[in-house]
């Protein structure tokens, strides 16, 4: 029980100390934020915080690295034959993953966010579109993969910053359906009616 109690103040304080980060970045840079601001911020001591990060660096890195971490999961969660079956299926879980992390992927993905981390979603989403394509198509050209990889990854980048400036109007299954219909229909899905699209 002791235990429990435990995990939940650190919890309620990563997550206070996360929430300051994240409002911080709204206004500056990552290299212009001191320990003291987010402690001031979140009304805690330093100590507190030193107990959990060495710095503001490794704070941002262990937000990142949750961040990657749920979305790998959501990647991973289905075989190839399934996302080919029903790629929205998988976007919405990603997408849902989002939702769940929209102060820090705005951030992130925003004037003051982090190419590093950019690059490093690329790359997971590429590593399993590589695995499940060359599974399903076996494609010897590996340059037609690259450009419709990189197609596909802006695309759904500029989608998912779409959707985060627009106030996220649309579900993370909603939007799934039309990141599916886009990949699948390219500019055809601006002749289809509303109530058809996916």
């Amino acid at each position: 029980m002791k235990e429990e109690v435990l995990d939940r103040r650190v919890r309620k304080t990563r997550k206070q100390l996360r929430h300051c980060l994240a409002l911080l970045l709204k206004e500056k840079k990552i290299q212009e934020i001191t320990v003291r601001e987010i402690t001031e911020m979140a009304d805690l001591n330093r100590g507190t915080f030193y107990l959990h990060y060495r710095d503001v660096f490794d704070l941002l890195q262990q937000i990142e690295e949750e961040l990657l971490g749920e979305l790998e999961a959501a990647l991973q969660k289905y075989p190839a034959f399934e996302v080919h079956k029903n790629l929205s299926r998988l976007l919405a879980d990603v997408f849902r993953c989002v939702e769940e992390n929209t102060d820090m992927v705005q951030i992130l993905l925003g004037e003051n966010g982090d190419l590093n981390f950019v690059n490093r979603i690329k790359e997971l989403v590429r590593e399993k579109c590589l695995k499940d394509w060359m599974e399903l198509f076996r494609t010897p050209q590996s340059s037609i993969f690259d450009a419709y990889y990189s197609f596909i990854v802006s695309g759904c980048l500029g989608l998912v910053t779409y959707w985060l400036e627009s106030g996220m109007k649309e579900s993370p299954k909603e939007l799934a359906g039309m990141a599916e219909g886009i990949m699948i229909n390219g500019i055809r899905i601006l002749s289809v009616p509303e109530a058809a699209c996916p």
